[in-house]
């Protein structure tokens, strides 16, 4: 649906919603809200990740033992086997979990100690951004090149990792867990939004990355291959990643002599904490370190195109001619996304950033995505039109959507997203930080204004499309706000636009092929006058 959308009207995210449905127009901006919120501290993550491959240089990875006098670390947590659940519970910390809290992060007692500054993690994340400048300050097309090797390396050292892991004593533990139903969960409603969470976040759905990408097709491209392409590599990746971790969960569970679901943890935890004790049972454990920790920032980067990309394409789509006016060119104006992006996500890097960030991480897209993924469903397949969406799909690739895909615009999509949306603010929480810590009630407040930068742009924008809207009684202009812009030659008026961008863009090529002749004719003539003499 969101592909069709943004191939379509090639607009992002903000202006095709407005073309779509202007008096749901403030669904499309709340999505670049949250894209950007994620663009501040996505980054973060891959400073972390940075700081562990820098450490992997050293002659022995420095996770693998507990500082000098510290009485709360004990190595036999993972090396002997006859600990127990309790020991932890005692607050007796593995090296890992405190290198990564002492080390790593130098963490606070809470959100009111903000500490100082991580100087190093300030560096790596520098380095970081630059990392994420040059892959995408080219545009699309060279970001797309680009992907083919972050995308497709993942996959060897995952393939790898789980050959390892999978030959661990004790990985049977694991996968057991990890494949065998337990059909009592599905009676919880706390599994069905962790479900739509994960499938939302791993396939970019609502994030706006998905109409931000598809606004760059070509306008024939055909979507339903594209879709299913997306489909089935996310669900072989998520199979295939899931039994890569639940092997290592299994031997950890083994060695420890604890029951797999004390050992099974998510979040930052599972990568830079549990995860790095496999290397202990490898050969050359610093080289495996390393491609894991690598393997960790091709991701990372992978998400990070999508979601600056969204932000780029929305100011250059909203602000075009003063981007031209002021910037000139596309490449400034990512320059100041990062650099913005780079200011924004300071919080997370000082000594109490840990849970600045995961305050972020719960309000600015966990609240907030279902509610925006309804009105968005709201305004594309009930007021703009499932059939006509359809139609417009088939407009494009000359083939219509199956009967079963419209169905599911019109009826599953939006009362499943509905239901989850109701049963995640029934069983709400107040967020905390692992089981010790409560943020305080002002730290709840700032999560949730956080949350409403988004979600308040949905009534705000409504508010706007009513009053800007012709008519003469409010119920008339709220009828025009329903209207879609969109024109019926507007597939016409798109194909002419491509086909004169098409000859625009073999002239130029053209023109560069001439230029780099002549320059080679130039280089040759001195050679030939030489040969001459």
């Amino acid at each position: 649906m969101e592909l069709a959308v943004g191939q379509y009207t090639r607009r992002g995210p903000i202006q095709a919603m407005g073309m779509i449905c202007p008096l749901l127009k403030g669904s499309g901006v709340a999505t670049v809200v949250i894209s950007f919120f994620l663009c501040t501290y996505y980054n973060v993550i891959m400073t972390w990740d940075l700081f562990y491959m820098v450490n992997t240089f050293r002659s022995e990875l420095p996770w693998f033992h507990c500082r000098e006098n510290d009485s709360r670390c004990q190595e036999s947590v993972w090396t002997n086997s006859s600990m127990n659940a309790s020991s932890l519970s005692e607050g007796v910390r593995a090296p890992s979990e405190d290198y990564f809290i002492n080390r790593v992060l130098e963490r606070s007692d809470g959100l009111e100690h903000p500490g100082g500054m991580r100087w190093e993690l300030f560096g790596l994340l520098i380095f970081a951004w630059i990392l994420v400048y040059l892959c995408i300050f080219k545009g699309v097309r060279v970001t797309g090149k680009i992907v083919y090797f972050t995308a497709l390396f993942p996959y060897v050292v995952l393939l790898i990792l789980l050959v390892r892991g999978c030959t661990l004593p004790g990985a049977s533990l694991g996968i057991d867990y990890f494949i065998k139903p337990r059909w009592e969960l599905l009676l919880q409603p706390t599994v069905w939004v962790n479900a739509a969470a994960q499938n939302f976040n791993s396939l970019g759905v609502a994030f706006g990355s998905l109409i931000a990408m598809a606004s760059y097709n070509k306008f024939d491209n055909n979507i339903v291959k594209d879709v299913l392409s997306v489909f089935i590599a996310d669900a072989f990746t998520s199979i295939i990643a899931g039994f890569a971790i639940f092997s290592v969960l299994g031997h950890i569970a083994f060695t420890q002599n604890k029951d797999i679901t004390n050992v099974v943890t998510d979040g930052p935890g599972l990568v830079f904490v549990v995860y790095p004790e496999v290397f202990r049972s490898m050969p050359a454990p610093q080289l495996w370190a390393f491609l894991f920790f690598f393997m960790i920032l091709c991701l990372g980067i992978d998400s990070q195109f999508a979601m600056v990309e969204v932000v780029i394409t929305t100011i250059q789509d909203s602000f075009g001619p003063l981007v031209k006016k002021y910037l000139k060119r596309k490449e400034a104006l990512v320059a100041v996304v990062c650099f913005i992006s780079f200011l924004c996500g300071l919080p997370n890097i000082t000594q109490g950033g840990i849970y600045f960030f995961k305050l972020i991480d719960k309000f600015a897209a966990g609240v907030s995505l279902m509610y925006i993924a309804f009105f968005e469903v709201i305004a594309i397949v009930w007021i703009y039109g499932a059939g006509r969406l359809a139609d417009n799909v088939e407009e494009m690739t000359g083939a219509r959507p199956h009967k079963v895909i419209v169905f599911c615009w019109y009826f599953l999509s939006p009362l499943l997203i509905l239901a989850i949306w109701i049963f995640s603010m029934i069983q709400y929480e107040p967020v905390k930080y692992g089981d010790n810590y409560t943020y305080p009630d002002w730290g709840q407040a700032l999560g949730w204004i956080i949350g409403l930068l988004s979600i308040g742009a949905i009534p705000l924008y409504a508010v706007h499309a009513v009053y800007q809207a012709k008519g003469e009684t409010l119920f008339q202009k709220f009828k025009a706000s329903l209207r879609s812009t969109l024109t019926s030659d507007h597939a016409l008026m798109v194909r002419r636009q491509q086909a004169e961008d098409d000859e625009q863009k073999e002239k130029k090529e053209q023109l560069e092929q001439q230029e780099q002749q002549e320059a080679k004719a130039d280089d040759d003539q001195p050679s030939v006058l030489i040969s001459r003499l």
